[in-house]
C-alpha cells in the first residue's frame, strides 16, 4: 500500500513539474539591432470599398507609407503533438516576395525544439527537427497564403503593391486577392465595425505537403497596438477549421521595417 501511495506521489509531481515547465514564458530575442526607417507616403486611395478605407484611415490616418521588408519579434504559445508549448519568435520578410520563420519551443524557458521555414523564390523549405520538407507544391501554397497574411503586420502593402486588389462584399468585409505565381489567391477579410480594424483573415489552404483538400485557415486579429510609434496588430492566433481551437497564440514584442535583410532571410537562427 505504501509503495503504491509513493507511485501515485511521485506521479503528481512529475505531473505538476511538466506542466510548470510549459507555463513558464521564455525570455525574448534580442531586438533586431537595425532601427526601423519610413517609406515613401503614399495617399490612401479613394476608392477602396467601404471597410477598407475605414480600416486604413484608423490604423495610418490619410497616407500610407511603402514598406520593402519587415523584422517581427514575439512570444506565444503553439501546439506541437497535442501539446501547448510556449514559444519565443523571429518573422523576416522581403514585403510580398518571401520571409523566414524562425521559432524556438521551450520548456522551462529552454529551447527543446527549433524550426527554420523559408519561403524564397517562390517555394517554401521547412527544416523542421523530424526532417526537411521542400519541393511540395502544396507547401508552396501554403507559404504564400502565409507571406500574406503575416503582411497584415504591414498592411500598406496591400496598396502600395500593383499585384494586390481589394473587392468589395459589404459593409463590414472585403476580399483580398493576392498573387501566387501566375495565379491569384483569395482572403476574405472581415472588419470590426465600429473601431474599423481588421479581425480575420480568412482563407482556403493546404495543411502540409500530405492534405488531400484545403482547409479553411483563420488568422485572427485580437488587439492592435504601437510599436515604436506605429499601429500594428499586437496580438492574434491562427486556426485551422477543422481543430476548432487556435494552434498558435502569439504577442508582437518588436516590429523593425525597411531594414536590410538581404543576407538575414537566408541564414539559420534568430
Amino acid at each position: 500500500m505504501k509503495i503504491v501511495l509513493w507511485i501515485l506521489v511521485i506521479l503528481v509531481v512529475l505531473v505538476f513539474l511538466i506542466w510548470l515547465g510549459l507555463q513558464i514564458t521564455p525570455r525574448p530575442f534580442p531586438d533586431y539591432p537595425e532601427p526601423g526607417s519610413p517609406g515613401e507616403e503614399m495617399a490612401i486611395p479613394s476608392d477602396l470599398p467601404h471597410p477598407v478605407r475605414c480600416f486604413y484611415r484608423s490604423v495610418f490616418g490619410e497616407e500610407v507609407s511603402e514598406i520593402q521588408t519587415a523584422v517581427i519579434t514575439g512570444r506565444g504559445k503553439m501546439r506541437i503533438q497535442g501539446i501547448r508549448l510556449p514559444v519565443r519568435f523571429r518573422f523576416t520578410h522581403e514585403a510580398g516576395e518571401g520571409y523566414r520563420h524562425y521559432i524556438e519551443a521551450t520548456f522551462y524557458g529552454f529551447p527543446i525544439l527549433k524550426v527554420n521555414e523559408y519561403y524564397l523564390d517562390g517555394k517554401g523549405r521547412m527544416e523542421l527537427p523530424f526532417g526537411v520538407i521542400e519541393d511540395e507544391p502544396k507547401v508552396d501554397q501554403g507559404a504564400n497564403l502565409g507571406l500574406w497574411a503575416e503582411s497584415v503586420w504591414f498592411p500598406s502593402l496591400f496598396l502600395t503593391d500593383p499585384r494586390v486588389g481589394w473587392e468589395a462584399i459589404d459593409e463590414v468585409t472585403a476580399s483580398l486577392v493576392v498573387p501566387f505565381g501566375e495565379q491569384e489567391e483569395r482572403f476574405i477579410a472581415r472588419f470590426d465595425p465600429q473601431s474599423g480594424l481588421l479581425t480575420f483573415l480568412e482563407s482556403m489552404r493546404y495543411k502540409g505537403a500530405e492534405g488531400d483538400k484545403k482547409i479553411l485557415w483563420i488568422n485572427e486579429g485580437r488587439k492592435w497596438g504601437e510599436i515604436d510609434g506605429h499601429k500594428t496588430l499586437v496580438e492574434g492566433a491562427l486556426v485551422w477549421f477543422d481543430e476548432g481551437s487556435p494552434w498558435f497564440v502569439f504577442k508582437v514584442e518588436d516590429a523593425r521595417t525597411n531594414v536590410d535583410v538581404s543576407e538575414y532571410i537566408r541564414v539559420k537562427g534568430p
